[in-house]
């Protein structure tokens, strides 16, 4: 095969498209950079449509036995395509193109611990709470009513692979409380109003840690809706903690309370 050096490449402006959200809803794929990134998508089983990588940059054997496992051919091409291709400065020379996945609420499984984000802004939190849920065994992000979405590149960076093992549910904050009421869930939501102190609470499992998005938090019938509101007390002059701060201290202080 021969080695693709055309930006004009057909496959080549499918790939670079996928940048563009748009690209990405209408086709349903979308591009994992990065040598672990790949092998993570790929160890997984999620569905590879293509592998483009630059036989000059991917000089690694761990990278080199990431190209014989995979079930379709790779495609090379030069290091300017990569370039041209890559989020990021100095590519690591292998990008794959991967069809995303959709969960619906009736296939989800019982779980003991799992996240809800109301509509969540910043797409390196989403990503940094999916690599925390993944450190204290956490199993299920629910995406709630808009917001990031799942499959932005930095997302999938930030995820640091973990994307590919955890499962991710998108829906709407009515349809989720109804669903974790017929399953028990306690939900624990957060607030800086709230007047029970996050260190005093022994979650019931199986729970849910329901998070506001950056700049409101959740609205007051949200926290109606949770079981429990908790807060992170400040000391300083802050208010309030970044969202994938906060929810990697509650997720550590309930995952070891159990």
């Amino acid at each position: 095969m021969e080695t693709i050096t055309s930006l004009s490449n057909p496959l080549v402006k499918r790939a670079r498209s996928l940048h563009q959200r748009k690209a990405r809803s209408e086709t349903g794929l979308f591009l994992v950079e990065g040598i672990h990134h790949v092998g993570e998508a790929i160890e997984a089983g999620w569905g590879i449509e293509s592998v483009l990588y630059a036989p000059e940059l991917l000089t690694s054997s761990f990278a080199r036995s990431l190209l014989s496992r995979l079930k379709l051919p790779p495609q090379a091409v030069s290091i300017a395509v990569m370039e041209s291709l890559a989020d990021k400065e100095n590519p690591q020379g292998i990008l794959a193109v991967v069809r995303q996945r959709q969960t619906e609420l009736a296939e989800l499984r019982p779980c003991r611990r799992a996240v809800a984000l109301v509509s969540p802004q910043d797409p390196g939190n989403v990503g940094t709470i999916l690599r925390t849920m993944d450190a204290v065994g956490a199993d299920v992000l629910f995406l709630l009513d808009g917001g990031v979405e799942l499959y932005h590149p930095t997302v999938v960076r930030a995820s640091m692979g973990t994307l590919f093992w955890k499962t991710v549910a998108q829906t709407g904050f009515d349809e989720f409380v109804a669903w974790a009421r017929k399953g028990g869930y306690q939900l624990i939501g957060t607030s800086a109003k709230a007047d029970v102190d996050y260190q005093t609470l022994v979650p019931q499992v199986p729970w849910i840690l329901v998070l506001g998005n950056e700049q409101k938090g959740l609205s007051s019938s949200q926290t109606t809706a949770c079981d429990v509101t908790v807060s992170l007390s400040m000391q300083g002059r802050v208010s309030s903690l970044n969202l994938a701060v906060a929810a990697g201290v509650l997720l550590y202080r309930y995952a070891l309370a159990e």
